[in-house]
């Protein structure tokens, strides 16, 4: 394994560091370097070198390809990323397609020999526990150690456990995978432990705490709960799974699901118990309309109240311009000059709720008719759509558009001799402005763009930072748990403090029809989170959700009788609208679903190095 090679070189090259002969010239210690013996004999250089293992979130999911494209959520716009390959069920060890740096196989068995360094060095520490330093550091190695593996994990399956650094001159490199009930208890005995050593300290944002160690482990355990995982419910639901020849990798083969969906409810309420956590979830009743949009916002900006909801994040700041901080660049409209790359499809679209609770009907005509009109109010703060009031249009297209709306259709305007032509919306692929970035789709992302007209996006930088962990997350594993363990009552009153705090009235079903209204409220509350992609592997239910082909919103405008407009404008009392979905044109993105695709496949020059690796069932 390429971890294997780069423990040795580093041990060689520190080796060479620390040693030397006697000449004070050549002796000199070179100024871009400084050698372990040095850090781990210093308090400072120590807390630098676990500072830097978090160096693996990377961008968080701020990409500029995300993982919602990989998901009926989204679609990306440009090609030739690798993201069909995956969507298209077409991953092989030879060409996974598009993996982002966070589940890395590589780049995770890097960050976790650096928290094995760490956890090494720290169990007899050559500096002073200042400030109880030493525990501060152990917890949050420990912590790093169980988020990396837990991104295996969900990604791969089981993994070879690495507890600590190898060394120079060991008879064997090479380890086969554990189990998966293996994993799961290592990551959850890292995870205990951390929050102890982390217990009461407060830490810096960003940095891991008790509250993230409680939270990810309740993640893990309800994925270890889970469908996917409990091998006899998994084979009856997949022919490949069922043909793999060492389901341990992938679950449990025997014990108590009961037991299993206790443990994730506990590791849930022990979160849920932590104080000053959690933004708004004590209402009676749902907000007002206007309130719970800005109260959604709040929550997935961190701002405003909304940070008490973040257990973990990955910030950005304005002094250190990465890209992180350019996600109204590239997921904004074409027309404010961005790059449309992730977009909503129409399958997510039409989930998210009426008003009322009832679900968005094409067949019903007030609906078909208007079918922005009346939504969950989180639909306004997650997408753009056709007539949305967004932010002023760059100086150079005012006059295309004076009051910054949306324009994803084609509508009629008149001429100066009176006659009718069409306006192709600003925002389209036939945009007068840009039209090599258009939306496949006919809608952009809402979410995570920061809506202040002084940040211009495709200049401009925002401080918006990535949920790594959140507090609502939590909340809604909780709920799971309950409704898996039949504590229905308890699962409605949880789940409805989230629909309350969204403006959304009290669901009132039980049993399965519970469990949907769950899973739904999932992945409204949650969307472009990381989480759809999880959780319908999980679920099994991704041949019916992530292999239907994404779709759009083809929007036609026409004047009213006697109507006329020189500048095109959202306008329903000057305009008929009509809308219509449409599928994906294949030669875009043709997507099927294959069960090789419930996990990725270890990629080939992994396989190569380690003789000992079996590879994920059907690659």
């Amino acid at each position: 394994m390429r971890l294997l090679r780069n423990i040795l070189l580093s041990t060689v090259v520190t080796s060479m560091m620390v040693t030397g002969c006697n000449d004070d010239f050549l002796n000199t210690k070179p100024l871009d370097q400084v050698s372990q013996t040095a850090v781990w004999t210093d308090g400072a250089l120590a807390d630098a070198f676990v500072t830097e293992i978090y160096a693996g979130f990377g961008l968080g999911g701020f990409n500029e390809q995300m993982l919602a494209s990989l998901t009926d959520e989204a679609i990306f716009t440009h090609p030739g990323r690798g993201i069909t390959t995956i969507t298209e069920s077409r991953s092989n060890p030879a060409d996974i397609g598009w993996v982002n740096g966070t589940l890395s196989w590589s780049n995770m068995y890097s960050r976790l020999r650096a928290a094995n360094l760490a956890l090494k060095n720290l169990e007899k520490p050559q500096f002073a526990n200042t400030n109880g330093i030493v525990d501060r550091l152990k917890g949050e190695a420990k912590f790093l150690r169980a988020y990396y593996n837990h991104q295996l994990l969900r990604y791969y399956g089981s993994f070879p456990i690495v507890d600590r650094p190898f060394e120079l001159g060991e008879a064997d490199y090479l380890t086969p995978r554990n189990t998966w009930e293996e994993c799961v208890n290592f990551i959850v005995k890292d995870l205990d432990e951390s929050a102890e050593h982390l217990k009461g300290r407060t830490m810096a944002r960003g940095r891991a705490t008790t509250a993230a160690a409680l939270a990810l482990k309740s993640r893990v355990l309800l994925y270890a709960a889970s469908d996917l995982h409990d091998i006899p419910t998994a084979k009856a639901k997949s022919a490949t799974i069922a043909a793999f020849s060492k389901p341990e990798l992938l679950g449990y083969l025997t014990g108590s699901r009961t037991e299993r969906w206790t443990k994730a409810r506990d590791a849930a309420k022990a979160v849920l118990d932590l104080p000053n956590l959690g933004n708004q979830l004590n209402l009676t009743a749902p907000l007002a309309r206007e309130e719970a949009i800005q109260t959604y916002i709040n929550t997935s900006m961190s701002r405003n109240g909304g940070e008490r909801d973040m257990i973990l994040g990955r910030y950005f700041i304005n002094a250190k311009q990465e890209d992180g901080g350019r996600q109204g660049l590239f997921n904004g409209p074409n027309g404010y000059n961005n790059w449309a790359g992730n977009t909503p499809v129409q399958l997510l679209v039409d989930d998210y709720e009426m008003m009322d609770g009832t679900r968005f009907d094409w067949s019903k005509p007030e609906q078909a008719a208007n079918p922005y009109a009346n939504r969950d109010p989180r639909f306004y703060a997650s997408v753009l759509y056709d007539g949305a009031q967004w932010k002023p249009r760059s100086s150079a297209n005012q006059s295309r558009d004076p009051l910054g709306q949306i324009q994803t259709g084609r509508y009629e305007v008149t001429n100066a001799t009176g006659q009718k032509t069409t306006h192709f919306g600003l925002d389209t692929r036939n945009s007068p402005i840009e039209d090599w970035n258009g939306s496949y789709t006919g809608y952009y992302f809402r979410k995570f763009i920061d809506a202040n007209p002084a940040i211009v996006d495709q200049n401009t930088w925002q401080e918006v930072p990535w949920p790594i962990l959140r507090y609502t997350e939590a909340v809604l594993n909780y709920v799971e748990a309950c409704i898996e363990l039949g504590q229905d009552a308890e699962a409605r009153n949880w789940l409805n403090k989230i629909r309350f705090r969204s403006g959304m009235p009290a669901v009132t079903e039980s049993g399965d029809a519970l469990r949907q209204r769950y899973r739904n409220e999932r992945r409204i509350e949650m969307a472009y989170e990381e989480q759809r992609y999880h959780d319908t592997r999980r679920w099994m239910i991704a041949p019916t959700t992530l292999g239907r082909k994404a779709n759009g919103i083809a929007i036609t405008g026409t004047l009213k009788p006697g109507k006329t407009m020189s500048v095109y404008r959202y306008d329903p009392t000057s305009y008929d609208y009509t809308y219509r979905v449409f599928e994906i044109d294949p030669g875009k993105e043709n997507r099927s679903w294959n069960d090789k695709m419930y996990y990725l496949p270890i990629a080939r020059d992994e396989m190569n190095r380690n003789n000992k690796l079996l590879q994920n069932p059907g690659f």
